[in-house]
């Protein structure tokens, strides 16, 4: 049961160059309550939660933070943790050449007088890993762990600490529906324990599930917030607090669909990576057709995004067999230049690690993987640049001042759009989307998905790699679930559902 209130934020103000990015935003949680903050990207969640931080330090801001009764003047991030309040965000704060034990514990050593205790730190380690439910040996290095992987080592690194106040930032973001489940059941068994969760989620189903009360906020304002136990936390009215109208249907319907020959087709394609020293694809036999989305669905290490890197130039260097047929004719990519080159693109699930430069601009952005297309005798055509730029801007909704905005300030769904643009730019004739929505609202998918039905409509392709459901079903013509590195079973989307689909992904 809620006892008090533990946070109060009042009339938070911030701005950005000009920009405000919050505007009089109160805010209230109540001790042992798990209180969703929700609202399209860019509204103003994160930033939000990085004043409470500390990131935004006293000072840049207006407005008062007031935790368990006193007001809060925090400087620096070490402020907040003293008081209790531990936060992860989307981008993940870890090293990858540091194992799993040294993550969880940097910054907080287990020490024996001024001596670090190796030995209690790696048992420590495994109590954290056992309670987010990771079983993986602590002597893992980061990098050598997936995303979602690494997303349970950061929960397990918060939990280290002396926590009070746990925030999350889409913390399921990078996680298939078991591992989500786990995670959300792992925020309940806290709750009895005592520890109050902000949750800031964009998987509305998850916020129904969990939440006691649901914060909306919308263009750096609250909007409302909701009481589950009052019945006022649904789909449907939090779609039409977050967007300010109401979306019938998150997927948009295609009309006239028909399909044309095969543009890609594999057979008994199989890669084995050297480096992990196994077998990660198995006898792969699959088809795409001419204006088709297919669907590619299973659980975490399935093989789904080993079967796009294969596929999109062999960049991890798998010894690959079998053969692969594209647009009619047998192809070997022994380069992603090469794929590029055939109409081919990959729009990858780490938009921020892989799929951008966050340190540039919208258009530098877009034009990366064509520069030909904006250059001529090796110099590029400014004026070009900007031209085509503006034109994905508009046409991707991508909401930014200019294509001069710094893409790595963008929110996650106008940093997937960019990301979209830069593919797009290209030409292809098939592109493949690995988790094409992760971390981004409602109102984004929506344009999203959008988006990818224009693209079927002028004859492109689609292969998508999604690990929601709801999604795959939503969007896709055909589905193949993989489990193991193989393809375990063939769905037309009419006979699909979420059951023969997990069915198929536990084989």
């Amino acid at each position: 049961m809620v006892n008090d209130c533990m946070l109060e934020m009042r009339n938070i103000s911030k701005e950005f160059t000009g920009v405000k990015a919050l505007e009089n935003v109160n805010f209230k949680v109540g001790r042992g309550e798990i209180h969703c903050l929700i609202g399209e990207n860019g509204a103003g969640k994160s930033t939000l939660m990085k004043v409470l931080s500390g990131v935004y330090p006293y000072g840049t801001y207006s407005g008062d933070i007031v935790f368990e009764g006193q007001v809060q003047q925090f400087h620096k991030i070490s402020d907040s943790v003293k008081a209790g309040i531990v936060i992860i965000y989307q981008e993940l704060a870890l090293f990858p050449d540091l194992t799993v034990y040294e993550n969880i514990f940097v910054g907080n050593e287990v020490r024996r007088g001024s001596i670090i205790d190796w030995n209690r730190t790696i048992t420590q380690a495994k109590q954290m890993l056992d309670k987010v439910g990771l079983n993986v040996n602590p002597d893992t290095l980061i990098k050598d762990l997936g995303v979602g992987k690494q997303q349970l080592v950061e929960i397990a690194k918060a939990l280290s600490k002396n926590v009070k106040l746990l925030i999350l930032d889409e913390p399921t973001a990078a996680l298939n529906e078991n591992d989500s489940e786990n995670l959300l059941n792992l925020l309940r068994e806290l709750k009895k324990q005592g520890i109050t969760c902000i949750m800031i989620s964009h998987k509305l189903k998850e916020v129904i599930s969990i939440a006691d009360k649901a914060t909306v906020i919308r263009d750096g304002r609250t909007i409302c917030t909701l009481d589950a136990a009052k019945g006022e936390i649904s789909e449907s009215v939090i779609i039409k607090h977050m967007v300010g109208r109401e979306i019938d249907d998150i997927y948009p319907k295609r009309t006239n669909q028909t399909f044309g020959a095969n543009v890609l087709e594999l057979r008994n394609w199989s890669a084995y990576d050297a480096q992990l020293g196994r077998q990660v694809l198995k006898n792969v036999n699959l088809h795409v057709r001419k204006g088709e989305i297919v669907g590619i669905a299973g659980l975490m290490g399935s093989g789904r995004t080993e079967l796009a890197l294969s596929l999109f130039g062999n960049a991890k260097n798998y010894k690959v067999q079998g053969e692969l047929i594209f647009d009619g004719q047998p192809r070997s990519f022994k380069h992603t230049s090469e794929a590029i080159r055939a109409g081919l693109a990959y729009v990858t699930e780490d938009r921020k690690g892989d799929g951008l430069f966050l340190a540039q601009d919208i258009k530098q952005n877009v034009t990366a993987a064509n520069l030909k297309g904006v250059s001529a005798k090796g110099v590029i055509n400014g004026n070009e640049e900007i031209k085509i730029a503006n034109d994905y801007k508009e046409s991707l909704y991508i909401k930014a001042p200019s294509v001069e905005q710094i893409v790595g300030n963008l929110s996650g769904g106008n940093q997937q759009k960019v990301s979209l643009g830069k593919w797009l730019f290209v030409g292809p004739k098939l592109l493949i989307l690995d988790e094409p929505t992760r971390g981004i609202d409602v109102g984004a998918k929506f344009e999203i998905y959008t988006i990818m039905n224009k693209l079927i409509a002028s004859g492109m392709s689609i292969i998508m790699i999604s690990s929601e459901l709801g999604e795959v079903l939503g969007m896709s013509d055909r589905v193949y679930v993989m489990a193991e590195g193989e393809i375990k079973g063939e769905l037309p989307i009419s006979e699909a559902s979420q059951e023969k689909i997990m069915e198929l992904a536990t084989q």
